[in-house]
C-alpha cells in the first residue's frame, strides 16, 4: 500500500497547512471575482422583431469590440411589454420602431434615441423575374387576382404572396401608403407570417414568394430576397434620405436615462462612424 506523508502533522506544520489553505482560499476567490468581472456586462435587448435584424448586426461588430461584454437579443415583445419589462429592469434596451410617445417616456426616467431609416419593401424570392411594380400591380397580387408571375411577362410561376399581421409595423405602412391596400381584406390565399423572421425565411425558401419586409432582411439575405422598386422609384439610401421613396420605418432604441456602462457602451457604439457603417452595410440609413 502507498503511504502519504500527510497523515501525521507536526503542530508547526499544522499551523502553516492551514494558513496556506486560507491563503488559497483567499486567492480563489479573488481570480473568481476576477473572471466573473470579464463576464459581468451583459446586455439584454428586446422588442420590435423588425428592428432585431439590425441591432443584431450592431451587436455582432460590437462585441468584435467588446469581447468582455455579453449581449443578448430576446425573440420579441409587443409595444407595452418592452417598455414594462424596461422599467422593470429585466432589459436593458428595448428596440421600437413606433408607438413612441418621447415625452411620456422621458417623464418615466427613459431616453429614446433613434438610430436608423430603412426603407420597408415588397421583397420577392430570387426565383421571381420582376423587378419593380406600380401599386395597382401589388393590389391585384394581395386581392389574388393576379395568380401567376407569367401575367407580369415572367416564367409560369405561382405567386405566393405573404402578409404580415396587420398591428405590425411593415403591415401598417404598406396599408397607409399603398392606398389601395388600406381597405383591403385579405383572402384566404395570402399568408400571414407572424413575425420578421418568419417573413425572411419564407420569402428566401418559397419560389415565387412576395411579401413586406425591409431593405435590413434583403441585404442580410445572401442574394435569396430581392427588394422591388415602386412605382419605378427604387429603394435606395438616396432615395430614403430624400423622401422620394415613401416606405420607410424608424429604428429606435429606449433605454433608461441612467444607463449602466455597458449599455452607454453600446448606444455610442451605435452612432459612432464604425456604427453607421455597419447601419449602412445592413441596408438601413443612418441618421447624421
Amino acid at each position: 500500500m502507498r503511504t502519504t506523508h500527510s497523515t501525521v502533522v507536526k503542530p508547526d506544520g499544522m499551523f502553516r497547512s492551514a494558513r496556506y489553505r486560507m491563503m488559497g482560499l483567499v486567492l480563489g476567490c479573488a481570480f473568481a471575482g476576477a473572471a466573473h468581472g470579464q463576464t459581468a456586462d451583459r446586455i439584454t435587448i428586446d422588442g420590435s422583431t423588425g428592428v432585431t435584424p439590425l441591432v443584431a448586426a450592431l451587436a455582432k461588430a460590437f462585441r468584435e469590440q467588446h469581447p468582455a461584454i455579453s449581449v443578448e437579443i430576446g425573440k420579441g415583445m409587443g409595444t407595452k411589454a418592452r417598455i414594462k419589462a424596461l422599467a422593470e429592469g429585466s432589459i436593458d434596451i428595448a428596440m421600437a420602431s413606433h408607438g413612441l410617445v418621447v415625452d411620456d417616456l422621458v417623464r418615466q426616467g427613459m431616453a429614446v434615441q433613434e438610430i436608423a431609416k430603412v426603407a420597408v419593401v415588397f421583397g420577392v424570392n430570387a426565383t421571381v423575374p420582376a423587378t419593380g411594380l406600380a401599386d395597382h400591380q401589388i393590389c391585384d397580387i394581395f386581392s389574388r387576382r393576379l395568380v401567376n408571375w407569367a401575367e407580369l411577362g415572367g416564367s409560369d410561376l405561382a405567386v405566393a404572396p405573404r402578409t404580415r399581421p396587420d398591428t405590425e409595423v411593415d403591415a401598417e405602412i404598406v396599408r397607409q401608403r399603398v392606398g389601395c391596400l388600406t381597405q383591403l381584406q385579405m383572402p384566404d390565399g395570402v399568408r400571414v407570417m407572424p413575425k420578421s423572421g418568419d417573413m425572411a425565411r419564407e420569402l428566401a425558401g418559397t419560389a415565387g414568394a412576395i411579401g413586406m419586409t425591409t431593405m435590413t432582411v434583403v441585404e442580410q439575405s445572401q442574394a435569396r430576397i430581392k427588394p422591388l422598386a415602386l412605382n419605378g422609384i427604387e429603394p435606395s439610401a438616396e432615395n430614403v434620405r430624400s423622401g422620394a421613396y415613401r416606405l420607410t420605418r424608424d429604428s429606435f432604441l429606449v433605454t433608461k436615462a441612467a444607463s449602466a456602462p455597458a449599455v452607454a457602451r453600446f448606444l455610442e457604439f451605435a452612432r459612432s462612424p464604425e456604427g453607421k457603417r455597419v447601419i449602412g452595410a445592413n441596408g438601413a440609413v443612418p441618421l447624421d
